[in-house]
This record gives structure tokens, sequence and C-alpha cells, in this order.
């Protein structure tokens, strides 16, 4: 994804290291609450190694995925666009929805695709998981949008972008969680229009997992 090997000192039942047969001496034998007490097992000793290793190389990988992302989007020149940075729940990209979206709809842009693709072949090399989330400003939605409100039009947001990644880039289904939040989960105040296109976003954040914990 350097074990420390403890020599039991009752290994194969003779005792500390010597000749000395401690079936002969019982007021020499270590006691099994004494030995027990003196170090762990071998086998948690070796189960807390690996769980150690398993989240050292996790959080490697999400500092690559973090350098990656920031470079290409640096070299595409999408900084208005797309946001990426290191929180304690994991490593999140921000997707504005112009980016994505025409207004009030759910259908990806073709300009967007590009940077899906690139997130796609990133994702494929990390053993975590990928929450897609749709968010919106807290304006109603206009007349003849095919969402009833904005429950519908983020979740239908955050489902576009999955199945992208599902049925077009073919990454498994597993990898991914989604939700949508309406206007519930704002990241600036909704009182102007440069603070309302903030809000209107999809966040895919790749999750950083508890120490020791499995997907």
């Amino acid at each position: 994804m350097e074990f420390n090997r403890a020599d039991s000192i009752i290994e194969m039942g003779t005792g500390i290291q010597g000749s000395t047969d401690v079936s002969k001496h019982p007021d020499t034998a270590p006691s099994a609450s004494a030995s027990a007490s003196a170090s762990p097992a071998p086998s948690a000793q070796s189960s807390a190694a690996i769980d150690a290793e398993i989240a050292r190389r996790r959080e490697q990988a999400l500092q690559d995925l973090l350098k990656i992302i920031e470079t290409y989007v640096r070299q595409n020149k999408l900084q208005q666009d797309v946001f990426v940075g290191d929180t304690p729940q994991g490593i999140s990209i921000r997707l504005s929805d112009r980016f994505l979206f025409d207004l009030g709809k759910a259908d990806l842009k073709p300009e967007a695709i590009p940077a899906l693709d690139k997130l796609s072949s990133l994702f494929t090399k990390l053993d975590t998981t990928i929450s897609i989330q749709g968010h919106t400003d807290n304006l109603p939605i206009q007349p003849g949008s095919a969402f009833k409100d904005n429950w519908g039009l983020s979740s239908g947001r955050a489902l576009s972008v999955l199945r992208y990644f599902v049925d077009i880039r073919k990454l498994p289904e597993d990898l991914f969680e989604i939700a949508g939040y309406a206007d519930t989960r704002p990241v600036a105040a909704n009182d102007t229009e440069a603070n309302r296109q903030k809000n209107r976003r999809v966040e895919i954040l790749v999750v950083r997992q508890p120490e020791g914990s499995a997907r």
C-alpha cells in the first residue's frame, strides 16, 4: 500500500535466552499477565503498522491529487471556475455552475468535458470515497425549468456529473456518493449576483478517511 518484530521472552516455552529450564525453577518463570503487559502481541503490532501504512499512502495520494489539480487549473487558466483546496474532510474541488451548466439546467456543457476527463483519470488511482454535491443560490427556479425547485436542480446537477464519470468514463459506481443541498450550504451571502454565483456550484470532495478505516 516495516514492521517491527518483538521477540517473545517465552517463545517455544524455553524461557529467557539461555539454557535455564524455567520448569525447574518456577520462581523465575514470568507470569502470563506480566508478559502480556510487557509488550503488545506481535499480531496487534502488525495490524497497527498495516493500518498506519494504509493511512500514510492514502494521505500521500490526496496530496499528490491536490498538486496535480492545482497545476492543471493554472495551466488551463481555470482559476475563475475551478477551485481546489485541502479541507479537514478531504480534497475539495469546487466547479462553478457557469463552467458546467446553462442557467437552470443540468446538462453538462461541452467545455466542461476536458476538466471532467482529467479528474476521472485521477480518480481511478484513489482508494477512498468521492462525494459529488450540488448547490444552488437562494433564488427560486424560473418558470419553464425542468426542475420544480432548487432541491431538484442541485440533485440533478450532481447526478449529471456522476453519470459522466460512471456511464462515459466507466468508473466504478461504488467509488461515488451524491447529494443535492439546494441553497442550504452557501459559501457566501446571497446578497449580490457575484455572491450568488459563488453559491451555484458542484463540489467534488475526495474524502479523507479516518486512520485505519477501509472504504
